[in-house]
């Protein structure tokens, strides 16, 4: 039976394999990205680094991870960590890309990693905290998603943290509709553009 819990290292390479497989808009992100540690590498692994605390897993009951919830505690805070000793261990094996051109999909992930301060908006100070969720399809639509928002929000919770944001593509609307039932609302982001939707809540259930 599958059940939650905190996230272990020998759960890293399962966490890697979730990312990459629901990084195109939920769906498998391989024939995008050739590099199979690039998309980990900017929405997994500083997480797991940084603050493996407020790292959960879906355990499948045979010790795989089938899903995970990763959070910052202090967005802000995040952002100089991530800079300071995230970037200088995989920024040379994803460099900026240079020029204004046309891009590759990996050269716009590129500057994402190297842009972390992007996270960082007024409008969502109020929402200091923030996650990533990600589910494989077999685990979907089975409860599991928002007993890993739950767990996320009670460990918030526990260090005094009252709401959180995340951020989503405006066309993923299946997660739209997961975040508007486990209690997310939209936050208004006039420089966001339309392919970005951003949606917070409190810490309380």
């Amino acid at each position: 039976m599958a059940f939650i819990r905190s996230y272990r290292p020998d759960d890293r390479a399962d966490v890697f394999d979730i990312c990459v497989r629901t990084a195109d808009a939920g769906g498998d992100s391989r024939h995008l990205y050739p590099d199979s540690e690039l998309m980990p590498s900017i929405f997994a692994a500083p997480y797991l680094e940084l603050e493996p605390e407020l790292a959960f897993v879906l355990d499948d009951g045979e010790g795989r991870a089938g899903g995970y919830i990763l959070g910052a505690e202090d967005t802000p805070r995040f952002v100089e960590a991530f800079r300071r000793e995230w970037l200088p261990v995989v920024g040379g094996r994803y460099p900026a890309p240079m020029g204004a051109g046309a891009r590759t999909p990996s050269e716009n992930m590129a500057a994402l990693l190297h842009d972390p301060e992007r996270m960082v908006l007024p409008q969502l100070a109020g929402h200091p905290a923030h996650l990533h969720i990600d589910l494989l399809p077999r685990w979907q639509g089975r409860g599991h998603g928002r007993a890993l928002v739950l767990t996320l929000l009670d460990a918030l919770r526990a260090k005094g943290v009252g709401a959180l944001h995340l951020s989503m593509l405006t066309a993923n609307t299946r997660a739209r509709a997961f975040y508007d039932r486990v209690g997310f609302y939209e936050i208004a982001v006039p420089d966001a553009g339309e392919d970005v939707t951003f949606l917070g809540r409190g810490t309380t259930p």
